[in-house]
């Protein structure tokens, strides 16, 4: 009897080992796939969608490509369309059996416009412009397409006659102007005023055309002052502006042409284009439907003259459901089940969405009219089904000023109640952005990388992150680094009180706006913190200012005060002004060339905490990447170097830091 327990329980060990075997590595993450983009095609029978292919990270540093692949939803099967080079904005064809792209060719001089049959072939250029083309938008006879395209040259610009041209900072830069053709011709007209233009769209009958348009290139304008216009389509003149401010997100006319549905900023302070409205296609102004709504708006569609659909996010949850143009009859279609984030919807009914989960990333879903809930088509990562993935669970948990706020807790495979583990705490950017109940594993979040290496992974919903409505995601402002981050410490003082985490082997890490909390973190609180990874991170809010390409966007969503009014505020919520006090081990990681969050910021906190302390830091920077990653090896090494920093200063482990990166180090 007792050899009989002895061998149950060495197969049960067995087993246990073979299982975690199968766990998420570092070269598994850089070889996952997401689909980015999913179109339905009228009569339901084709749902194309963009896939992305990364590169090998082994074999050579660059940036993924996405490819064109087209599922029938009724069969399920699979098809490559266009799986050379990496393309963009997808669309179906209006009147043809067709789906058109973006794409730069080999022997192309600039970025065109192709299409590829539904029946197969290869892909035809149908229109080619001087520059590149950005985006597009076809009218409804099929063969009248607005477009936006770099402008063609400056002749303002006066050439140096030495042989040397220095940059003119934030002066010169290359416009991108509004195109409508008719390929009958291809006879091109210029839209009749010069601003800077991001979006196009023509109404349905053809008379009027909306565009979203900046006074500058720059970023800041962008964020801060793009406005909607709407264009007489004979003679190409502005007819009407919309009358908002604030952010600006995607626009879209009534079946009618009666009215512009757009997602934008509730005002100048609102951090985020996520609050949906409704504006007479004559212009004035807009509607703002549901303004209590405790969620934000992703994205939408037109069901008919009267009824708008969309897809939401509400806390760590998504939904999707409707609304009149007048604002009344919400309603949630779909409140659970996986993470929507986009959705089409086919003449006939038939839907088709972007969805994740816990367990995988992006897929196509699809829905009939009259279905309950979206089915899973695609399986891009057949492979993950044969990990082994830590439990994920949504928290909450009460501030000492009474705030609820929510997170997503990951634990250790094998996790053991009553065991204390190592903690890794995400902290998201912006701060206007939030984490879903989703998949939540990339190169820079550890996730279930760290899971399978033992850790708890938390990532909290601070106060100012969106998808709870517009007064959450306004609460932190002119409080930088105040009760925002004292949420993420109430989260961890959660966690250890109950009693899942080792208060001596927290961790913190973030890129951006969480590399700013993650620096914090690491000098203000730096007692209850025993490692921290920054990536791309603020590290003093004066000279952040003055080096960033969106100064406007930081006094008017996040500081709202000038630093110059304050000084003495800027410089003590900055970590470097805490740095001499740090005790916590810091790895510091930025793009060499950010134009966001300039790498001077990493530099400045690198030079306190290095010649004031004597606490472990170092700094690596990465070339010719920005504010984030996007190249393979860039991304791979950034992975490596995170996770051996949390295992030699939350684990222990006796980890060389200066030993070349090994592949196979968390296999």
């Amino acid at each position: 009897m007792r050899r009989f327990f002895l061998l149950i329980l060495f197969l049960f060990n067995t087993a246990i080992l073979l299982a975690q075997n199968n766990v998420l590595t570092p070269l598994d993450i850089a070889k996952l796939s997401t689909i980015a983009d999913v179109k339905i095609s009228d009569d339901g029978n084709h749902i194309a969608y963009l896939i992305s292919e990364q590169a090998n990270p082994l074999q050579e540093n660059k940036a993924a490509s996405y490819h064109l692949y087209s599922v029938n939803p009724e069969t399920g099967i699979i098809l490559p369309f266009f799986t050379k080079g990496s393309i963009s904005d997808i669309a179906f064809r209006p009147g043809r059996n067709s789906i058109t792209f973006l794409e730069k060719m080999d022997n192309d001089q600039s970025t065109a416009l192709y299409e590829i049959s539904l029946t197969g072939g290869e892909a035809i250029k149908v229109f080619e412009f001087e520059t590149d083309i950005i985006n597009y938008d076809w009218a409804i006879d099929g063969t009248t397409l607005a477009f936006i395209a770099k402008e063609i040259n400056d002749k303002n610009v006066k050439k140096n006659t030495l042989p040397y041209q220095p940059e003119l900072y934030e002066e010169n830069k290359s416009f991108q102007h509004g195109y409508v053709v008719n390929l009958k011709n291809n006879e091109v007209k210029k839209l009749n005023f010069d601003e800077y233009f991001h979006a196009i769209d023509i109404s349905p009958d053809a008379s009027k055309i909306a565009v979203g348009v900046s006074p500058t290139p720059n970023v800041d304008d962008k964020y801060m002052k793009q406005k909607i216009h709407f264009i007489n389509a004979n003679s190409l003149n502005k007819i009407a502006t919309v009358s908002h401010q604030g952010k600006l997100g995607s626009f879209d006319f009534s079946p009618d042409s009666e009215k512009l549905a757009f997602i934008g900023g509730a005002d100048i302070h609102d951090p985020i284009d996520g609050r949906l409205f409704v504006v007479s296609a004559d212009g004035g102004e807009p509607k703002k439907l549901v303004p209590d709504f405790e969620g934000q708006f992703e994205t939408f569609d037109w069901l008919n003259n009267e009824t708008i659909e969309f897809v939401a996010s509400q806390g760590v949850n998504s939904i999707f459901g409707s609304i009149n143009a007048n604002g009344k009859n919400f309603k949630k279609m779909i409140s659970d089940g996986p993470i929507l984030k986009d959705f089409s919807r086919s003449v006939n009914g038939y839907y088709a969405f972007l969805a994740e989960t816990p367990q995988h990333p992006t897929e196509v879903y699809f829905m009939k009219k009259g279905d309950d809930k979206p089915e899973r088509l695609t399986n891009s990562n057949p492979w993950l089904e044969d990990e082994t993935l830590g439990k994920q669970e949504i928290i909450t948990y009460t501030t000492d000023d009474d705030m609820e706020i929510e997170g997503i807790v990951m634990y250790p495979l094998n996790y053991q109640d009553g065991k204390k583990y190592p903690l890794i705490t995400v902290v998201h950017g912006g701060p206007e952005a939030h984490y879903d109940n989703g998949w939540l594993t990339y190169y820079s979040s550890p996730g279930q990388m760290a899971t399978a290496l033992g850790y708890v992974v938390f990532y909290p919903n601070y106060r100012g992150s969106t998808g709870r409505g517009e007064g959450f995601a306004k609460i932190s402002q002119g409080d930088l680094a105040g009760a925002e981050f004292d949420d993420i410490v109430a989260g961890v003082d959660y966690l250890i009180d109950e009693g899942v985490v080792d208060k001596s082997k927290v961790g913190v890490t973030g890129g951006s706006y969480g590399g700013y909390a993650t620096g914090w973190l690491s000098t203000k609180y730096t007692e209850k913190f025993a490692a921290g990874v920054m990536f791309v991170g603020i590290s003093n809010n004066i000279s952040k200012w003055g080096t960033s390409d969106i100064p406007e966007e930081l006094f008017l969503v996040h500081a709202r005060k000038r630093v110059w009014e304050d000084y003495d505020f800027f410089l003590e919520r900055s970590p470097i002004y805490h740095a001499g006090e740090a005790k916590t081990p810091l790895l510091i990681m930025a793009g060499a060339e950010d134009t966001r969050v300039h790498p001077s910021q990493s530099i400045e906190l690198y030079r306190h905490i290095k010649v004031r302390t004597e606490t472990p830091v170092r700094l690596v920077l990465y070339p010719e990447e920005g504010h984030g990653n996007r190249n393979a090896t860039a991304r791979f090494d950034y992975t490596l170097r995170q996770l051996r920093w949390f295992e030699k200063y939350l684990k222990g482990e006796d980890y060389d830091l200066n030993a070349p990166i090994d592949p196979q180090e968390f296999e």
